[in-house]
């Protein structure tokens, strides 16, 4: 018998036409969706092996900071602790010279988005900011998004871009967001950011996509002195001398 649900399963990882066993699930599927879910909760959980991380930045210097939370029972409780540095740890950072765009990776909600990608995404992305001075690395860990404007702050950046582990869900626990920040300081609201959501190879945004991206709205953001809500991501966009006129072939 052809299953009628084949071809919308084919077409969405959601999990839809499972099937059931008596008032169940069949086990198969129940097995996939503990495992899927044993999955998002090591990503929440696990730690950021920065050793690691390090070594596939090279050749940026990294600088290893850590959030005011002590650890991650902490972290997890404590949002506002994961939102600012640790007492000392901006020390480490108020000597360098200014730069046009720092880079900072955080482990946010899944280590293992960040473990799989950042460095990815950081190579990508440098690429295709010639031109700017970039910054150091830096990698925070028990970190949430907003850390990264006292670090900017810190380094003295005109913007950031903080790469972070997204909540893991029970389709992806790997997923990376990028949040752009112009004139980067304590205190700002999230409106005054531009994110890019799901950054991973199971469906979502490439590496080479998210580069892309990411160096349009830097330039965009340097350009006109702001990001958030006033800046719209149009890097897709044709330019608008080069497009067809209506009628044209």
């Amino acid at each position: 018998m052809k299953d009628p649900w084949a071809k919308l399963r084919a077409a969405t990882p959601a999990r839809i036409g499972l099937g059931r066993n008596g008032a169940g699930l069949p086990t198969g599927a129940n097995l996939e969706f503990q495992f899927a879910h044993a999955r998002a909760r090591d990503a929440v959980h696990s730690g950021l092996d920065v050793d690691a991380l390090a070594a596939e930045l090279s050749p940026f210097e990294v600088i290893r900071v850590t959030s005011a939370a002590p650890d991650r029972a902490s972290y997890l409780r404590r949002p506002d602790l994961g939102r600012k540095l640790a007492p000392g740890e901006a020390d480490t950072l108020n000597a360098r010279t200014p730069c046009d765009v720092a880079f900072v990776i955080a482990d946010g909600l899944s280590s293992a988005a960040v473990q799989s990608h950042a460095a990815a995404v950081v190579h990508a992305a440098s690429a295709k900011l010639e031109g700017l001075t970039l910054g150091p690395v830096v990698v925070a860990t028990q970190a949430r998004v907003a850390i990264g404007d006292e670090i900017g702050a810190a380094l003295g950046a005109r913007l950031v871009v903080l790469l972070v582990g997204e909540r893991p869900g029970l389709t992806v626990a790997d997923s990376l967001g990028a949040y752009l920040t112009y004139g980067p300081r304590p205190g700002l609201k999230d409106s005054a950011r531009n994110c890019l959501s799901n950054i991973h190879g199971k469906g979502g945004m490439s590496y080479d996509q998210a580069a892309t991206k990411i160096a349009w709205l830097t330039r965009e953001a340097l350009k006109r002195g702001l990001t958030g809500t006033g800046l719209k991501e149009e890097s897709g966009v044709l330019d608008q001398e080069n497009a067809p006129h209506i009628g044209e072939a």
